[in-house]
């Protein structure tokens, strides 16, 4: 049976992914504070996560991913699309593709514009800068006393290389670093990894936290609901091995379980739209309509080939002796293919209908992929993934029922605005021209998706509703912004409206998506909120 030996923290921080790891070691830093995280996954000692190529493999290991799916896409011939969401130590951050990407200084100040006072680029950028450990050291735009590992990569395809020689073909530029005010352009991605390995927020930020006596870190606890009394939350119910259990807080209760699980906790804890509380017999201790809506994601298509040419990351038999090979490299070397991340290439381009960032991202794999790497795919081949970057369609994460254990209700809505299906369709046709530039002629390749009968605006968007996945960028369903705006779930300071000592720090808070991935904005976030709370209790 488990015990607690202690049922009183000043903080608790429920979910120990991306915001949650970085909040309980940047915390705990002051020992004067004393700090429980729980997660609902288990610690994060999969050997496949932390080898980069395991990525390759996470999406068919069972408990370190919730599972979810979401509802029928109506724009989507009705499918229920799979999303993936990490449940161990790292979150998400444990199971990503490890690009590490800021987003543009527009989106931030789009942030602020909107009521997030204190969230422009200049506001932010310390804190990117703070979090990161740069490979190429400091300057105006990056840090190197961080946690967070960014590097480059140390093994690239041949097939990559391709890729970014083909930008001056379809006039782009080769970009270095994504991470600087100019970005368009095609090049290779840098990657959170420290010695060819995964460098997750749970690897950045508890390595050495977890040996603070003032950090406590509880894993298998699956929260169910926060302890709310006159208004202000007193601490958490949470079952860990069969038992139910209550821990209690003496300054804060933080949520940091993301855009799906966060407004979850919220609802079952009687914190949300009043109307649908009572649906499902939920006390409602503070109307909150925001709570679950503006939901946003990166929808994903695939312009895929097949080769002929022995080139990439192939399930084949010829491929035996390569694979053989590479094991002995990352064993001895932590270099060689192993050390990939995959989506080793990539970038940013503008469509038609852009204004003044490019509104379309690239991810190209040198290997053919099914069904998120659930599905093997025999055979030799490569594939661009294609992304709207700033989609006008959102959706909401709603109840299924009053019990914990049941999973959320996951609406995206992609494609109901017209002008996400507009974006979509042009990136498949510069997808399309990268990819019939001269550098991959020597592949000998043809594609299989959408395929060549697939020409015109309709027949591609039909592709596009029968193929389109998540690229796995949930955010914004508790947004932040001004108090007075019934669309906001937290202020500026991401203390939840109307219930004292309660904040949320992770990705829901995000007002609008940025325009790429969303790991290190979220780690940012919680770089920042940090600050705040520290500032806070300052004695």
């Amino acid at each position: 049976m488990y015990s607690l030996s202690k049922t009183e923290f000043d903080f608790i921080i429920v979910g120990g992914g991306s915001a949650g790891a970085t909040l309980a070691a940047r915390l705990s830093e002051n020992p004067a504070f004393s700090v429980c995280l729980l997660e609902a996954g288990t610690k994060d000692k999969n050997p496949l996560i932390h080898i980069p190529f395991g990525l390759s493999l996470l999406a068919r290991i069972k408990g370190i991913g919730w599972g979810y799916s979401t509802a029928p896409q109506t724009q989507l011939d009705n499918r229920e699309l799979h999303w993936p969401r990490g449940k161990t130590l790292g979150g998400s951050s444990s199971i990503n593709a490890m690009i590490y990407i800021r987003g543009v200084k527009e989106d931030y100040d789009y942030w602020e514009a909107s009521g997030a006072e204190g969230w422009g680029w200049e506001s932010v950028l310390p804190y990117f800068k703070k979090a990161e450990n740069q490979q190429h050291g400091e300057s105006e735009f990056h840090g190197n006393k961080g946690p967070l590992c960014v590097n480059d990569l140390r093994h690239k395809d041949v097939l990559s290389k391709s890729f970014v020689e083909a930008a001056s073909e379809v006039n782009e530029k080769v970009i270095e670093d994504f991470n600087l005010p100019s970005r368009e352009g095609l090049g290779f991605y840098q990657v959170t990894q420290k010695d060819g390995q995964r460098c997750s927020a749970a690897k950045a930020y508890l390595t050495d936290a977890i040996a603070r006596p003032n950090l406590t870190i509880i894993t298998q606890a699956c929260v169910d609901k926060i302890i709310i009394e006159n208004k202000q939350a007193k601490g958490v119910k949470f079952v860990k091995d069969g038992q139910v259990l209550n821990i209690f807080a003496n300054k804060e209760v933080i949520m940091s379980s993301g855009a799906i699980n966060t407004p979850q906790v919220l609802m079952l804890s009687g914190i949300g739209p009043e109307q649908h509380l009572s649906e499902h017999g939920i006390e409602c201790e503070i109307d909150l309509p925001g709570v679950g809506q503006n939901l946003q994601d990166h929808l994903d298509t695939i312009v895929q080939h097949r080769c002929d040419a022995r080139e990439g990351y192939a399930v084949a038999f010829s491929a035996i002796p390569k694979y053989i090979k590479s094991v002995f490299q990352y064993l001895f070397k932590r270099k060689g293919l192993f050390s990939s991340n995959i989506a080793e290439a990539g970038g940013f381009v503008k469509s038609q209908y852009a204004e003044a960032v490019p509104d379309i991202q690239y991810h190209f794999l040198p290997a053919i992929l099914l069904d998120h790497g659930r599905k093997t795919a025999f055979g030799y081949g490569y594939g661009l993934h294609v992304c709207c970057l700033y989609p006008k369609s959102s959706g909401e994460i709603r109840l299924q029922s009053s019990d914990p254990r049941h999973p959320a209700v996951i609406d995206p809505k992609y494609l109901e605005h017209e002008d996400d299906q507009k974006v979509m369709i042009d990136g498949v046709k510069k997808a399309r021209e990268i990819l019939a530039a001269k550098a991959f002629t020597q592949y000998q390749s043809r594609e299989i998706g959408p395929g060549p009968e697939a020409q015109s605006d309709a027949e591609i968007l039909s592709f596009i509703r029968k193929r389109a996945e998540t690229i796995y960028h949930p955010i914004g369903t508790c947004k932040m912004g001004r108090v007075e705006d019934d669309s906001t779930v937290v202020d500026s300071e991401l203390k939840v409206k109307g219930i004292a000592n309660l904040r949320v720090i992770d990705a829901s808070v995000m007002p609008r998506l940025v325009g790429g991935n969303t790991n290190a904005p979220t780690i940012m976030i919680a770089e920042r909120a940090a600050d705040l709370i520290k500032t806070e209790y300052a004695e």
